[in-house]
Parts: C-alpha cells; sequence; structure tokens
C-alpha cells in the first residue's frame, strides 16, 4: 500500500475518533445544560416571586402573610418567560388543583431514536431537582421548585447533536482533504527519489535530484545521490580492472599460441613425417596394403586432423583481423571461411553505416561476438539461415549494434542461463567497453545482440 494512502487512512481514523469524542462531548454538555437551565429558571422565578410577595406585602398590609402567596397573578406571561423550555417549575406549598408551570417544549428538536434517549439515560442518570426560597429572610413565603421533563432533555440533547454534527462533519472532512494534500505535497519528492533508485538500477547511477525541502526526505535523497556516485566509482573501476583483464587475457592468448605453435605445431610435423616415411618403407619391403604400413597411413590422417583442429584454435587465440585488417574486411572473410567450409546453412551478411573508421577494442570486440555467435549458432543449432548485421548508430546513441540471428529455435533464457565460456567471455569484453549483451527469441529462433558505444 502507498505510504500516502496510508497517512491519509490513519489521519482518517484519527479524525473519526476525535469526531466521536466531540460528539460524547456535545451528548454530555447538552445534558448537563438542562440542569443548569434548571438551577437558572428555578433562580429566576423565586427572585420575581421574591419581589411579588413583597409588593403585596405592602400593599395589603391587613392581611397575614399565610395568605399572600400563592397568588393567581405569579402564573403570568412573564414568568412563564422566565422558565427556559422543557423546565417545569412549580409553587410550594402547592395550592388545590394547581398544576406545574412549563416552559415551552414543543418544536425544540427531533425525536430522538430510542436507543439514544436509552443510552443517555442508562449513562448519565436522571436530572436533580433544584428547590429555591422565595425569600431568605421569609421563610413562610414559600418555594420553588424546578424539574426537567425528561423527554425534552433528551430531545435538546438530540437536537444539540443535530444541530454541532453536521459542522464536525463538515470540518472533519476538510481537515482530511488539507492534510491529504499537505502528505502528498510533502510526500512528492518520494517519487523522485524512487525514479532515481530505478534508473540507478539499470545503471544510470550518477541521477540528479531535484532540490528537496523536507529535511528528511533531503537526507534521504543526499544518500541515493551519495551511492550513486559510489556505485558510478565502482563501476569505473570495474571497468578499468576488466580491461585490464582482458589485455591480460589478450596477451596469455598471444603466448599460449606462441607455445602451441612452437611445440605442438613442430612436434605433429615431426610425427606426420615419420608417419609418412614409415608408410613409404613399409611399402617398398612389403607388399602393399600390408600392417605397417595401413597403421602409419591412420597416423598421418590423425595427425593432419589434430594440426587442423591446432590451426583453427590458433586463429582464435591470436588477434583477430578486425585489428589488422578493419572491422568490415575481417567480417566479410569471417563469413567467406564458413561459407567456404559449409553449405548449410546459409549465411548473410549485411552491413549498414560507415564501419570504415572503426577499429581498435571496438572492432576487436565486434569481430568477437560475431564469431562467437556465428560458432554457436552453426554448432548448436538446426538452422537453415543466419544473418549477421552489423549496424553503425548515429547521433546521440553513437553506437555499434552487432546482431546475430538465427532460424533454428531455441529457448533464450534457457541459452541465457546456461551461457558458456565463449558468451561469458564475450559478454565480459563487451560490458568492459561500456555495451551491453542481450540473447531473445526471434521469429524462429534466437537473436543474440550486442550494443558497444564507439566512444568507448
Amino acid at each position: 500500500m502507498r505510504l500516502v494512502l496510508q497517512l491519509v487512512a490513519r489521519l482518517l481514523v484519527i479524525v473519526a475518533l476525535c469526531l466521536g469524542a466531540a460528539t460524547v462531548w456535545a451528548t454530555i454538555d447538552a445534558y448537563r445544560s438542562v440542569d443548569r437551565a434548571t438551577e437558572a429558571s428555578a433562580a429566576r422565578v423565586s427572585q420575581s416571586l421574591e419581589a411579588l410577595y413583597w409588593r403585596e406585602l405592602l400593599l395589603r398590609s391587613n392581611r397575614m402573610r399565610e395568605q399572600l402567596l400563592p397568588a393567581p397573578d405569579w402564573r403570568t406571561i412573564e414568568t412563564m418567560g422566565l422558565i427556559a423550555p422543557g423546565i417545569c417549575v412549580q409553587f410550594e406549598p402547592a395550592g388545590a388543583f394547581e398544576k406545574p408551570l412549563c416552559g415551552q417544549s414543543k418544536g425544540i428538536g427531533q425525536a430522538p431514536p430510542r436507543w439514544f434517549a436509552a443510552a443517555v439515560q442508562m449513562v448519565l442518570g436522571e436530572h436533580a431537582t433544584v428547590e429555591r426560597p422565595i425569600s431568605a429572610r421569609a421563610a413562610t413565603a414559600g418555594t420553588v421548585r424546578a424539574t426537567a421533563d425528561p423527554a425534552a432533555a433528551i430531545a435538546l440533547a438530540w437536537q444539540h447533536i443535530l444541530d454541532n454534527i453536521h459542522v464536525a462533519l463538515l470540518m472533519a472532512l476538510a481537515i482530511a482533504l488539507l492534510a491529504s494534500l499537505a502528505i502528498a505535497h510533502t510526500l512528492a519528492p518520494a517519487h523522485s527519489i524512487v525514479s532515481a533508485l530505478r534508473r540507478m538500477a539499470d545503471g544510470e547511477y550518477r541521477t540528479p535530484l531535484p532540490r528537496i525541502r523536507s529535511m528528511e526526505l533531503a537526507m534521504i535523497g543526499r544518500a541515493v545521490g551519495d551511492l550513486g556516485d559510489r556505485l558510478a566509482l565502482a563501476e569505473e573501476e570495474r571497468t578499468v580492472l576488466t580491461r585490464r583483464l582482458l589485455e591480460i587475457r589478450s596477451d596469455e592468448r598471444r603466448t599460449l599460441a606462441r607455445e602451441l605453435h612452437d611445440e605442438f605445431g613442430q612436434n605433429l610435423t615431426a610425427i606426420l613425417a615419420f608417419a609418412n616415411t614409415i608408410e613409404a618403407s613399409a611399402g617398398d619391403k612389403y607388399a602393399a596394403g600390408t600392417e605397417i604400413a595401413q597403421d602409419a597411413r591412420m597416423i598421418s590422417q590423425a595427425t593432419r586432423r589434430i594440426m587442423a583442429c591446432l590451426r583453427d584454435t590458433l586463429n582464435r587465440l591470436r588477434h583477430p583481423p578486425a585489428e589488422e585488417l578493419g572491422l568490415e574486411a575481417s567480417l566479410v572473410d569471417l563469413v567467406d571461411s564458413w561459407r567456404s567450409r559449409t553449405a548449410q546453412p546459409m549465411i548473410q551478411l549485411d552491413l549498414q553505416g560507415d564501419l570504415a573508421d572503426i577499429s581498435g577494442t571496438v572492432a576487436a570486440a565486434a569481430y568477437r561476438v560475431a564469431q562467437e555467435c556465428l560458432t554457436n549458432a552453426l554448432r548448436h543449432s538446426d538452422a537453415r539461415e543466419i544473418v549477421l548485421r552489423i549496424e553503425r548508430r548515429t547521433g546521440a546513441e553513437n553506437a555499434l549494434l552487432v546482431r546475430v540471428e538465427d532460424d533454428g529455435g531455441g529457448d533464450a533464457a534457457k541459452v541465457a542461463q546456461s551461457a558458456g565460456f565463449g558468451l561469458t567471455g564475450v559478454s565480459e569484453r563487451v560490458t568492459a567497453l561500456g555495451g551491453s549483451l542481450s540473447i531473445a527469441r526471434a521469429s524462429r529462433g534466437l537473436s543474440v545482440a550486442a550494443t558497444i558505444p564507439l566512444a568507448a
């Protein structure tokens, strides 16, 4: 899962938890506000009745105090306005058939669900009753008792939640959206870092990164840049060492070729001469077709075959003719030599571009690639046609493409995994020059392609 999505998902969980906590707090606050409204209603009504009590006492001084209250005048619209919605106030001692005076409770909120009402009552409990004396100096003046209507209190809490939940939801969505955009903008340099790592995996080690403002991502970017520099330096050192190894190998091949020519060649020539002498002597002294003459003739034939193999080996060990004849002439000579040995398969040579000025290590590497691939195609496949294509690509690429295709079938993946010493040596030589070697499936067989930079 992408890091941005993970952070956004965690942010949404946090927002949901905060929204739930805000809802619980709003429920508790709305429920407790009813208690505050009950206490405030009792205080306002008691103050109003106290003023009424003393006014009646002064105006009707000839009456007993016990007869002053309750008076019908206290149940007025003004008193009704002092009572909060959902709160009922009753005068004590109450008169006969007197009912509590309640504030307006209709329309204060929608009817809450049953589960909400049951949960609130179970968790928060019942509302307390508030009593206030009308006058602290006259105990006989009576008492005001205020109680909350449970249904109205729960409906008020539910309406309070509904009023605030919309704002909370809009704020949560806005926070989630803005935070998601901020997270995405902050982590945007991570895509550049990942792209740089992928280019490094493809061989582009020195990959510049844009300026990163985030300190942590900037540290990662610097670490990636340092890693690329070290990999590029290691690649350059490996290339130098590989070239040196190839030079040492070439020196060893020349030394081995010289030793084989001087030692084995002379000895094989001597053996062939001795065998010819024995055959001629046996033919003079004995009748034709004696066993000695036949054995000497077989020795001569075996010696000639060994000398032919030795010549092929010496040709492969010596410097490729591309360094002496040039790439184009050496490739023509290579294809002609194979054509002279076998009529099947048919070998085609396709030269594209100007190859006259290609020489040195690039020409030698291209010749070795063509030589090894032709040898493998002729020996290890049932191809009827082999195409050797040499293409010089100019412009920004500036490279030499060597491709050998055959129609002999074969599994490209299997050949790439089980590459012998020949293909391994060719791959090392091409890699040392900064190129690449690939083995792929062709239309009816295999295709081996090498790309060698001309600036190598």
